[in-house]
């Protein structure tokens, strides 16, 4: 089973893709995919699906896992990464392949065991629960590779 995991946003997506085989965990890709300011907003929407559609068609996962949304006080935020995961969203669809959608809370029960977990949490544990190649990540891939880690832990999919 293959899952592509997806931290949303619209400036940075973390997106990883893992791979369990029996009890085992894989890592198989991952990246931080960047869009510049100095575009068009429906621009960097465009850039955004054709990266996922990309890796979609390039790694031929099982099913897609992203992490909704959680914002407290900025709304104009919230609605432009909202556009964003929508895009993310519909290429997931698109594929034809299972969408499952976690909290942060979720993602970090999942992950280090405890719903309060700060970030550095989550980053400490991702390498202790899954093997990850010599390189530096940058926080939202390791995000994404969280996110996919869940799917595995909570759909209980094989």
């Amino acid at each position: 089973m293959r899952i592509l995991g997806i931290d949303p946003g619209i400036e940075r997506i973390g997106i990883a893709v893992i791979e369990k085989i029996g009890n085992k965990e894989t890592f198989l890709f991952s990246e931080c995919f960047k869009t510049s300011a100095k575009i068009s907003h429906s621009e960097r929407l465009l850039l955004l699906g054709e990266e996922v559609a990309r890796v979609i068609t390039e790694w031929n996962p099982d099913g897609m896992a992203i992490e909704k949304l959680f914002f407290e006080t900025n709304t104009k935020t919230a609605m432009v990464v909202a556009e964003a995961r929508g895009v993310l969203l519909y290429e997931g669809a698109r594929a034809h392949i299972p969408i499952f959608e976690y909290t942060p809370l979720e993602i970090k029960v999942a992950v280090t065991g405890y719903g309060k977990s700060d970030k550095r949490g989550v980053m400490d544990m991702v390498p202790r629960l899954i093997k990850l190649p010599e390189r530096k990540m940058i926080d939202d891939e390791v995000d994404a590779i969280a996110v996919a880690l869940t799917c595995f832990a909570i759909a209980k999919i094989r």
